[in-house]
């Protein structure tokens, strides 16, 4: 039996009965996180298991999607890593076994990630002034807009030099303008 998105719907009633309760904001925001994110991990598959760069069929857990998985938990990243570790309820060993190994690969590449680009102050490659005066533009919902779009490019290719960055951004001006 299956319940599809069942981890969205469990944030929404937690959220719910949270504020019904009256918790504090950051304590809602917190719990409906770890809800939501719970099951992220369970397509992953170590990097040993699936083919080259840790990529197969049934493995599409890139770098980038390495990088959103911490970016999405941000701080509380610590406590979902106990959370999914504590979501295992099987009792066939070799799968808690497959699983346990599973996640120790993941938490060994998000530190090698880590190291290599700092995950945890991770910023698009052009600032809201950089993009203002490139594009042009005040203050406002279009530079929200294209440092959302810088950050998802860096998120996917990861540091950009700033010619290709700004080239990145004009293409993305020239598709979503004029402005």
């Amino acid at each position: 039996m299956s319940f599809h998105h069942h981890e969205v719907v469990g944030a929404s009633m937690a959220k719910r009965r949270l504020k019904s309760l009256r918790y504090p904001k950051d304590v809602t925001a917190s719990v409906t996180l770890l809800t939501e994110l719970h099951l992220r991990f369970h397509g992953y598959q170590p990097e040993s298991a699936s083919g080259r760069g840790g990529q197969s069929r049934s493995n599409p857990w890139t770098d980038s999607a390495v990088r959103r998985y911490v970016t999405d938990a941000g701080p509380e990243l610590a406590r979902l890593h106990k959370l999914v570790r504590s979501d295992c309820t099987t009792r066939n060993r070799r799968r808690a076994a497959a699983l346990d190994a599973a996640y120790d690969d993941l938490e060994r590449r998000i530190a090698e990630l880590s190291a290599r680009e700092e995950l945890d102050a991770i910023r698009p490659d052009l600032s809201g002034e950089d993009i203002m005066a490139l594009l042009g533009v005040p203050e406002g919902r279009v530079v929200g807009q294209a440092r959302k779009h810088m950050l998802a490019v860096r998120m996917e290719r990861g540091p950009l030099p700033r010619e290709q960055a700004e080239a990145e951004l004009h293409a993305w001006a020239a598709q979503n303008g004029p402005f």
